[in-house]
């Protein structure tokens, strides 16, 4: 249910993000008409798709929204912490706008239209010693006014929704049965997510007695004897059923008395969220409900679109990054005895060995490397191999790993059978990682957990990713990967 309110939450604030959108848009190009051309336009054409860029406006904004976070309902987001979220997207979107206008070549906008002797068609404005066209004065209308519409507009869409929460509007009343610790996880996770308007008004204890306290802040009504009794007085819209494990069988019966109410009725399992390796998926099999305790979060349409995505990527990189790679080929060849390729076994997907490919950066020796991370001034390590390491051009040659598909272009670094082995008994979770793809870059380097760094929050960073994927996260990851995964300290 709390995933639904989110739908609901999210694509009421996209509408009324794309309404805003385009009166920014008309805004601006309303000033451009008064202050340079006249107000009517020529034709219906110019009024609805040519002149006020929404049309582009609208798709690139709601992406860059999408893409910084804008549509995560945080309750612990402060207002002047979205403001400048708000900010810092708009101006993107006006930037990217310029953009999509001079890939396109429309010299309306860029320039303004000229006529024969090259002179501006709609005349200019003449401001702070700068004679501005119609193009430039609708395109900086349009980075003064859409953050400031959008700012007074989610401040607006975040006050009505707390005024309409503390006059008891559109709220959903509920109660827990179970007051011991998955109850009240489960009534402190509905107050954090506050968007849904859900509020917890009772609990009804699993004990045999009403315990004299409160319990996380709210009273408790009744025991699971008597609370047919509980709810006939204090009538709720839903009621979440939280009782722990050893109280699993009397689950059935709970649900059978609870027939008797026109009450949404949630179970919620007792698992512990620490022991949850990634989201939970109730599905059914031939009716047959099952709830997913792990499973790949990239199987099905979401991991093709992301294997097409891979491959593109992949054969656009070789096509950009091919003379350097021969380039580095050439250099490792000539300063180094040995072969330019180094094979490697790492472990990928579903715990499926592979081997990995990296340019050779260390003096060639036919026994086996030892599992451990180098450490700087390594005597093992070239010199051109310390070059490569420093600017992570060593990993070049992955990107027929991700052709081959035993890669992605985004995922957790892979590991090495021995230290993988070794990692799993001491680190709880570590094997989650194997449910993806393993990538060339990833959350946790590009948050800079590169080499011989925390492992404890390199895991943490692997399973944010894991738990949260979406193409929209490996979009963000490969555009941080340009700025921060190349070069960093800890590449030695």
């Amino acid at each position: 249910m709390l995933k639904k309110h989110y739908q609901l939450f999210v694509s009421l604030l996209l509408v009324a993000d794309a309404l805003v959108i385009v009166m920014a848009c008309y805004a601006a190009w309303g000033i451009r008409r008064i202050a340079i051309e006249g107000f009517w336009a020529p034709s219906w054409e110019n009024w609805l798709i040519k002149e006020p860029l929404w049309i582009f406006a609208l798709p690139i904004g709601i992406t860059v929204f999408q893409v910084t976070g804008l549509y995560r309902p945080r309750r612990d987001r402060s207002v002047w912490s979205e403001q400048l979220s708000l900010f810092r997207a708009s101006l993107m979107t006006v930037g990217l706008i310029i953009v999509a206008l001079w890939a396109l070549g429309n010299e309306e906008f860029l320039g303004g239209k000229k006529d024969a002797a090259g002179n501006p068609l709609y005349g200019t404005v003449h401001l702070l010693g700068q004679d501005l066209d119609a193009g430039r004065v609708q395109i900086g209308s349009l980075a003064i006014l859409l953050p400031v519409f959008l700012g007074v507009h989610r401040l607006a869409f975040r006050s009505t929704v707390r005024a309409v929460r503390r006059r008891g509007w559109n709220l959903r009343h509920a109660a827990i049965i179970g007051s011991g610790r998955l109850g009240q996880m489960a009534c402190w996770m509905i107050d954090r997510n506050s968007w849904t308007g859900i509020d917890v008004n009772y609990f009804i204890t699993h004990h045999e007695t009403v315990p004299t306290k409160p319990c996380a802040g709210r009273d408790v009504l009744g025991t699971m004897a008597t609370f047919e009794q509980t709810l006939e007085r204090h009538k709720v819209d839903v009621v979440y059923v939280a009782l722990p494990n050893r109280m699993a069988a009397e689950v059935p019966s709970v649900l059978h008395r609870l027939e008797r109410f026109p009450v949404e009725v949630r179970i919620i399992p007792d698992v512990n969220p620490r022991y949850v390796p990634q989201n939970m998926v109730v599905g059914e099999l031939d009716g047959m409900p099952i709830l997913s305790y792990r499973e790949s979060p990239m199987a099905g349409f979401p991991g093709f679109v992301k294997r097409c995505m891979d491959v593109l990527g992949a054969l656009a990189a070789m096509v950009v990054f091919g003379p350097v790679m021969l380039v580095v080929a050439a250099l490792i060849a000539l300063t180094s005895p040995g072969p330019v390729i180094f094979r490697q076994k790492r472990v990928g997907l579903g715990g499926r060995e592979f081997n990995i490919y990296k340019f050779r950066t260390m003096r060639w020796s036919r026994e086996t490397a030892p599992a451990a991370w180098t450490k700087p001034g390594d005597k093992r390590v070239t010199r051109v191999g310390r070059v490569l390491r420093r600017t992570s051009l060593d990993e070049l040659p992955q990107l027929f790993n991700v052709l081959k598909g035993d890669m992605a272009l985004v995922g957790p670094r892979p590991e090495r059978p021995e230290l993988m082995n070794r990692f799993k008994e001491d680190w709880r979770g570590y094997m989650v990682r194997v449910n993806v793809k393993a990538g060339i870059t990833g959350w946790a380097q590009v948050n800079g957990l590169r080499g011989n760094t925390s492992l404890r929050k390199r895991i943490q960073y692997d399973l944010f990713y894991v738990r949260n994927w979406s193409l929209w996260l490996d979009l963000r990851i490969l555009w941080l990967t340009v700025f921060r995964g190349f070069m960093h300290r800890n590449a030695h």
